[in-house]
């Protein structure tokens, strides 16, 4: 489990004890609550979002233990860990994968895939010239997708696999890192079924988790360079209409952010909801990453917010007890919102 060991290490490297060891399963799974997004946001750890999902917290646990057992970790209690020399070895030895992007992308991963799978069967199939054949996505939107697609295709159908074959080809051959092996055993052709994640992973040597990082790591690299060059890729880039990564507030800090603007303070708004501060000060910092109108001026006075972002930058670091240090004067809270409205500036 290289890769990922990789991340986990990576991720409790960048929270520093700051957060539990809970926080990154959270993270890798993609959950949609106000902690976690902040957490995403705070301590750069986006493009994890959501790449694992979904991941069991028996397998989770199993994982944490094998760090500590190969002393790669240590707990300091409270479910908080730090890395040993080991652990930090290990990280440079093994660097991320860096094509991940999971904030940007978990959304559109799939679709995105699902797309991609059938239009190349299709595709396979055309120039065989085989009418029969049982689709290999069941999603019916993509059915509905690929027969619009070929409907309004201004290229002849016989040339379509082709050119996705150039497409691809032009794509991989300026990243030597990535193996398209990766992706090629997944795809169903002609007279051909792909492989499972399962038998791809064994095909390759690869743990299970391991595989599905590289499978998804692959198809971000895709959506990044496709997006970039889209006259590059006539008929890819077609694979991404429509589908769009939308960030939205959670429902509990949209009904937060709806009191705000009707003029309610925040310890009125926990009183109306029947919720704790803390929980509506985090609906506060998920609505400053969010709402770009939204000015926290009257949680944080102007000269406060200088400098907390000045002690930020002079540290390099975003890790809120750094900072804390340094700012005495200022809450948890105000350097969380601080951190959250300007800190990806």
């Amino acid at each position: 489990m290289v890769q990922l060991t990789s991340i986990i290490l990576y991720c409790l490297k960048q929270l520093s004890k700051e957060r539990t060891v809970y926080s990154i399963y959270h993270l890798l799974n993609g959950k949609k609550s106000s902690q976690t997004i902040q957490d995403a946001h705070l301590f750069s750890l986006k493009k994890f979002f959501g790449v694992l999902s979904p991941l069991s917290r028996d397998s989770y646990d199993s994982m944490i233990r094998t760090l500590q057992e190969q002393g790669y970790i240590i707990n300091h209690g409270e479910q908080r860990f730090l890395l040993t020399s080991s652990g930090e070895s290990f990280l440079n030895k093994h660097p991320i994968l860096n094509e991940l992007n999971g904030w940007e992308y978990h959304q559109i991963t799939w679709p995105f895939w699902e797309r991609l799978s059938l239009l190349i069967q299709v595709a396979s199939n055309i120039v065989h010239q085989e009418k029969c054949y049982i689709p290999i996505q069941k999603n019916k939107d993509v059915h509905q997708w690929v027969k619009t697609v070929l409907k309004e295709m201004k290229v002849p159908k016989y040339d379509l696999g082709r050119m996705i074959y150039q497409e691809l080809i032009a794509c991989f051959e300026h990243n030597k890192t990535l193996d398209p092996s990766v992706l090629v055993f997944r795809l169903t052709g002609f007279q051909q079924i792909g492989l499972t994640p399962m038998q791809t992973a064994q095909k390759l040597s690869m743990n299970h988790f391991d595989y599905q990082l590289q499978f998804i790591n692959i198809i971000h690299y895709m959506i990044r360079k496709i997006a970039e060059k889209p006259e590059q890729f006539p008929i890819l880039s077609l694979l991404q209409q429509e589908l769009r990564q939308q960030h939205e507030l959670t429902q509990s800090s949209r009904k937060t952010w709806q009191l705000l603007i009707q003029g309610y303070s925040l310890e009125a708004i926990a009183r109306l909801r029947k919720l704790r501060e803390s929980t509506i000060e985090d609906h506060l910092v998920e609505i400053a990453l969010y709402v770009n109108h939204f000015s926290i001026d009257p949680y944080v006075e102007q000269k406060l917010q200088e400098e907390i972002l000045a002690v930020s930058r002079r540290i390099a670091s975003r890790q809120l007890k750094l900072i804390k240090d340094q700012v005495n004067k200022a809450s948890y809270f105000q350097i969380r919102l601080v951190l959250a409205k300007y800190g990806g500036s």
